[in-house]
């Protein structure tokens, strides 16, 4: 059994997981998608990217949020937080916790993170305002635009009263989500937290100010999922995706007394900012180096350890190679294997790390490394162990989770299996 490096300090483990992704809405969907190599990246389909050089997105196409709440609900419910509370409720359903609106719980809490919130719901409000003025907006706009919405609207169909929050750090949001919860359960301001991301991104405006700063991908051949190729010599950056993951992650003793099924450990986390540039990693990674070594500190592991990286692996030609780098620096030459897994889900920007945080934790349980994509030929500047095309059976006792957002923005978690 691992044990913490502190015995005095509370454990959190996870015991539930709620992934709505591109690929499918669930856990068992989303890792037959890493074992069968399936994509979700398609053209796009919810607008026209005539105007665009990128033309690719991660749609989660089989949505059906009346199969998750009433009509009076959905009301007050934008896309955005549609996929945040949803989440919440698969991940609690996976867990066995019960919850009642009618019987709020203080020692359960929310934490929760976003990029860019409710703004595709904030963005078609405003085309209405334009072309019929203010009457025309929905009326529950300043309900829904604010990425807060997460968090408070689980709390509020769950009745959950402990620490809540939703941070907004890039591409990073999921990482520090769960890094928020593991720091409330080891101060004992929670027994158990809903930890997760949400992103609803998808609609021009915001689609094209990404495409505007070259970022996205600009593949137009064929297959259209060959459009995101992590680590790849021919990628050419990021697709968009959309989405949500929530997991329930719960002090040990707490899952243990109700026997519950516990998929892996949170072990430690790491958070630094580049304080260099926006969108360009700083030259060196001295920064991403040190969240990556500090995760290994805060979880008690040296790293000979870690079995496997779940990369950050933005698809862009200077964040992978950058990537790359830093993991040589703090592995050495023997790094563990690693994989780029958005070439699956896409990239729902403060979704993601939420996602591959239940990748980690499934390639835990299953004892199989999900692959990168779309892999064919090798770039120099990443020469490390990369999962090509195909799952890979392996020991994972220990696994880190890497989410490296805009505005320099780096976060990591390690994961434990339990035995």
């Amino acid at each position: 059994m691992k044990t913490s490096t502190n015995p005095a300090q509370r454990r959190a483990v996870i015991t539930g997981l709620g992934p709505i992704t591109a690929v499918g809405i669930g856990k068992d969907a989303l890792w037959h998608s890493v074992l069968t190599g399936k994509s979700g990246v398609r053209p796009v389909s919810f607008f026209d990217t005539t105007p665009y050089y990128a033309k690719h997105s991660a749609e989660v196409r089989d949505w059906d949020p009346k199969s998750f709440f009433p009509p009076n609900r959905l009301k007050r419910l934008d896309r955005y937080a549609q996929f945040s509370v949803a989440s919440a409720l698969l991940a609690l359903e996976d867990a066995g916790l019960p919850w009642s609106a009618q019987k709020p719980q203080d020692r359960i809490g929310v934490s929760f993170g976003t990029a860019l919130g409710g703004i595709s719901n904030a963005e078609k409000e405003h085309a209405a305002f334009l072309s019929g003025g203010p009457r025309a907006v929905n009326q529950t706009l300043a309900l829904t635009v604010f990425g807060g919405s997460a968090h408070s609207n689980i709390a509020i169909e769950c009745g959950f009263r402990g620490p809540g929050t939703t941070n907004s750090n890039s591409c990073s949001s999921g990482a520090v989500a769960v890094a928020d919860a593991l720091r409330f359960i080891r101060e004992d301001r929670a027994d158990v937290m809903i930890a997760g991301a949400a992103e609803a991104p998808l609609c021009p405006l915001t689609f094209g100010s990404f495409d505007f700063i070259k970022t996205m991908s600009r593949w137009q051949g064929t297959p259209p999922e060959y459009a995101y190729r992590p680590f790849d010599l021919s990628r050419q950056g990021f697709v968009m995706g959309e989405g949500a993951a929530s997991l329930v992650i719960e002090e040990y003793e707490h899952a243990c007394k109700r026997g519950a099924h516990i998929y892996a450990e949170v072990l430690g986390w790491g958070l630094s900012n580049e304080a260099f540039h926006m969108t360009s990693p700083l030259p060196g990674g001295e920064s991403v180096i040190r969240c990556m070594r500090e995760t290994l500190k805060d979880a008690g592991l040296q790293p000979s350890q870690v079995d496997y990286i779940n990369a950050h692996a933005s698809g862009t030609q200077m964040n992978d190679s950058n990537e790359s780098a830093c993991v040589s620096s703090v592995f050495g030459d023997t790094p563990p294997p690693m994989s780029g897994t958005k070439a699956i889900t896409g990239h729902p920007l403060g979704a993601t790390a939420a996602m591959e945080t239940v990748l980690c934790a499934l390639a835990i349980e299953h004892q199989i490394l999900p692959p990168t994509l779309h892999f064919e030929t090798r770039d120099p500047a990443c020469p490390l162990d990369i999962v090509e095309n195909v799952p890979r059976p392996a020991r994972i006792q220990f696994a880190l989770n890497n989410a490296f957002g805009f505005g320099g923005i780096n976060a990591c978690v390690a994961l434990g299996q339990i035995s």
